[in-house]
């Protein structure tokens, strides 16, 4: 968790507190209660736990500790709503949360109603250390608001109906976009979060690490190129596929990416506009790691490391398709940044001197760093102001229920 800025940015935390707490109002308002009890996996969460389980983190690690007075509508939440804060008690079943209807949508509503009321009154003391940790919890909740429209699209895609959460829009036509590469020289450079400005505990320390020249795609991996990849018939190919890979593919099954099917002899996905014809020239999205490697090696290239994609985009300004701009799924015409995450080779493991910070708020990153691999550039469901060059998400290699896509990378 990084320091504020110098005093004057802590006059800029209330602004985005109340920005956060409405986008996330805001992104429910469409829903019906039922909706948000869905959870389709345990991976996912329904929608109402994730307005309450970010209401409980600014209670939990900021009202309780810095607000003598406060006092929570229901002690029980604490046990409902936590995650996975080991330190900060025990907590409901992750698989079982679809099955907590009360308390009901209108009490979790009201839940935050109550937390706002008193995080406004202690905002306006103007406390460093709480609008430090204000900070954390605004963009503890952006991660939570992509999760939210993802776990959605996942529930959602069980209705034989396949019902639109936002209303249908026809997609931009483009002319296909030819695959280039652009080269790096490589060499001693250096990566992670310094200086000002706010980032994650798991994007420091800044250090310095050597690569050999490379060349990036221009631009992400296409449905055009994956469709390419699927005709050759990448999916029942194994020398392409990593030993787990390709014991995966088997097991589940998979010959398209997920949301994928056939209908008269043209492919369509799912998508949160509804179903929709697959765009050939929006970036491919939904394909796990292991899916992404095979693509890569089938192409003749790799998967680049987080710290190429990093030294690569450090100069691009961040522009592109994201949660603020609407659309909620990919654009053709994608760029260096947005549409889709962007799978790299480099497992999610701490930087040189990474120490994760004191306490239950150390559980945020620090204990996740094995068995999963770094994505970069955000989505269309990632909150702009969560983009910076070094920020790392991360998931499983199997994965496919978010935004997850790939840029290929060569050796020079």
């Amino acid at each position: 968790m990084a320091r504020l800025a110098p005093a004057t940015r802590v006059a800029d935390i209330p602004p985005l507190f109340d920005k956060t707490r409405t986008r996330s109002r805001d992104l429910v308002a469409p829903l019906s209660p039922e909706d948000t009890m869905l959870q389709s996996m345990e991976d996912a969460s329904p929608a109402k736990w994730h307005l309450a389980h970010t209401t409980w983190f600014f209670e939990e690690f900021i009202l309780k500790p810095h607000a003598p007075d406060y006092r929570s509508p229901d002690e029980r939440f604490a046990f409902l709503f936590n995650s996975y804060y080991v330190q900060a008690g025990p907590r409901h079943a992750r698989d079982k949360r679809g099955l907590v209807s009360r308390p009901g949508l209108q009490a979790v509503v009201e839940y935050r109603a109550h937390v706002d009321d008193a995080m406004a009154r202690l905002l306006e003391g103007g406390d460093p250390e709480v609008a430090e940790l204000t900070e954390l919890g605004c963009h503890h909740e952006m991660q939570h608001q992509e999760l939210l429209v993802t776990d959605l699209l996942h529930g959602l895609s069980f209705n034989p109906l396949l019902p639109a959460y936002r209303d249908p829009q026809p997609m931009p036509v483009t002319d296909e976009v030819p695959l280039t590469f652009a080269a790096h020289d490589g060499g001693l450079q250096e990566i992670g979060h310094a200086g000002e400005g706010f980032a994650y505990d798991c994007e420091g320390p800044r250090h310095r690490t050597f690569l050999h020249p490379f060349r990036m795609a221009d631009r992400p991996v296409t449905n055009r190129d994956w469709i390419a990849f699927m005709e050759d018939g990448g999916y029942g190919h194994q020398p392409l596929w990593l030993m787990d890979g390709w014991a995966t593919c088997q097991r589940e099954g998979w010959d398209a990416p997920l949301y994928w099917w056939q209908q008269d002899d043209q492919w369509w996905t799912y998508t949160l506009r509804g179903p929709q014809p697959v765009n050939l020239d929006a970036p491919v999205v939904h394909v796990s790691y292991y899916e992404a490697d095979a693509f890569a090696r089938w192409a003749g290239a790799r998967l680049p490391t987080e710290a190429e994609w990093e030294v690569f985009h450090a100069d691009r300004p961040v522009e592109g398709n994201f949660l603020d701009d609407g659309p909620l799924r990919p654009l053709p015409g994608g760029g260096p940044w947005g549409d889709v995450w962007e799978w790299t080779q480099s497992p999610f493991t701490p930087y040189p001197g990474f120490r994760p910070p004191e306490g239950a708020i150390g559980e945020y990153n620090g204990k996740f760093m094995v068995n999963q691999f770094v994505l970069r550039g955000g989505s269309c469901a990632t909150p702009r102001a969560q983009m910076r060059p070094t920020y790392r998400t991360f998931f499983y290699p199997h994965h496919r229920w978010q935004m997850l896509g790939l840029r290929i990378a060569k050796d020079a």
